[in-house]
């Protein structure tokens, strides 16, 4: 049988002209999910905070890159009150949870497995990343991954903070 994983990457890009839905000037579109950790998240329970919503997969070659270096940052930008959300789109939460496990990568993930999160936002690559200010207004949309892009990332992250 094969792999459902480029239909489903096919359908992401081709939805919406391979547009996000949620763009930057919209307010976030909320959700609430259980983190692989099990607590409950909501998003708009972190409005006063700047919010990283990046969407992943494990099947995701630039994701992989992107990933470890998202948590690498976690903790200094937290202390500025940052916060990222790594939405994890795969099928089975259990391959989220592996590639978590075996990087050794301290971040909030949020299983989405259903597809509602990702179905809200409809990011237009892989991976893709929202970012959020205080009052839940997308402020910039970040599609695919190139080594060096975490810089511009953390730079539009730390300018809302400020």
């Amino acid at each position: 049988m094969r792999s459902a994983k480029p239909l489903l990457l096919a359908a992401l890009l081709l939805s919406s002209a391979a547009e996000a839905q949620v763009k930057k000037g919209d307010r976030a579109a909320d959700f609430q999910g259980k983190t692989l950790g099990g607590e409950t998240l909501k998003l708009s329970s972190l409005r006063g905070k700047v919010v990283l919503l990046d969407f992943w997969a494990s099947w995701c070659e630039p994701c992989k890159k992107e990933l470890p270096l998202l948590a690498k940052m976690a903790p200094r930008l937290k202390q500025r009150g940052i916060e990222i959300i790594a939405v994890n789109i795969d099928e089975n939460r259990g391959n989220a949870e592996a590639f978590m496990r075996s990087h050794n990568l301290a971040l909030t993930v949020v299983p989405d497995t259903d597809k509602s999160i990702v179905g809200k936002y409809e990011p237009p690559k892989m991976p893709s990343s929202f970012v959020v200010d205080r009052s839940g207004i997308v402020r910039s949309v970040n599609d695919g991954f190139e080594p060096g892009d975490e810089s511009k990332i953390e730079q539009q992250l730390t300018d809302l903070a400020k």
